[in-house]
């Protein structure tokens, strides 16, 4: 039997570092596309392109990070063209934020921990979803797929500080919507105290009980 041509260099790279990713690939390209098949065919031509220029991607480097920018690439130069432009944001009216030399802006964990365990994914997914795409896009890329911003900076193609006062103002609208959301659920009261609910009982039936 004729042996099988033995794989080159590239190919090994390709399957051993590259593919791996395909997963976190469909979710990004998900949450920029809001359709399934076109993140389907944005994930396609990243691995396309990936496969084209893997002599400028250097072996045993952060291959996620590589691949991401060349999605993000992709879907800036093939998909808003082909649908209406996203919300535009003014960064002017971004407040100042505190700098701070930790990946994790402190008191994010607080937001996690209070509410988004108390809601189920699509929740979470619809505020995320709901937020302009550049704020969505750091949110995405730091809190879901945990960046650095360093890395997130390179991917996007603006400077550090851009990041941070993106993410930071991305996260203050989700909490904004989150916490709206989790007020009106009664996992939490005007107060942002969680309320613990006994099965059965709704959160009208505890404010009731709370006034008698």
């Amino acid at each position: 039997m004729p042996k099988k041509p033995a794989k080159s260099k590239y190919d090994t790279i390709f399957e051993k570092e590259l593919l791996p990713h395909v997963g976190a690939l469909q979710t990004f390209a998900y949450h920029l596309t809001y359709n399934q098949e076109d993140a389907d065919d944005l994930v396609q031509e990243t691995y396309l392109k990936a496969y084209r220029f893997i002599d400028k991607y250097d072996e045993g480097t952060n291959a996620k990070a590589w691949l991401f920018k060349i999605l993000k690439n992709a879907y800036i130069n093939e998909y808003r063209k082909r649908v209406k432009q996203p919300t535009k944001v003014d960064y002017e009216e971004i407040t100042a934020y505190h700098d701070t030399d930790d990946d994790r802006i402190s008191g994010y964990s607080d937001l996690r921990e209070e509410i988004f365990l108390h809601m189920m994914g699509d929740e979470v997914t619809s505020a995320i979803n709901s937020l302009p795409l550049d704020f969505r896009t750091v949110i995405l890329l730091c809190d879901i797929e945990g960046f650095t911003y360093e890395e997130i900076a390179s991917i996007i193609d603006v400077p550090i500080g851009t990041v941070r006062s993106r993410l930071f103002r991305a996260r203050n609208l989700l909490k904004e919507k989150l916490t709206t959301y989790a007020q009106k659920m009664g996992f939490t009261d005007h107060r942002g105290k969680n309320r613990t609910l006994k099965p059965g009982t709704d959160s009208s039936q505890k404010d009731n009980s709370e006034e008698e």
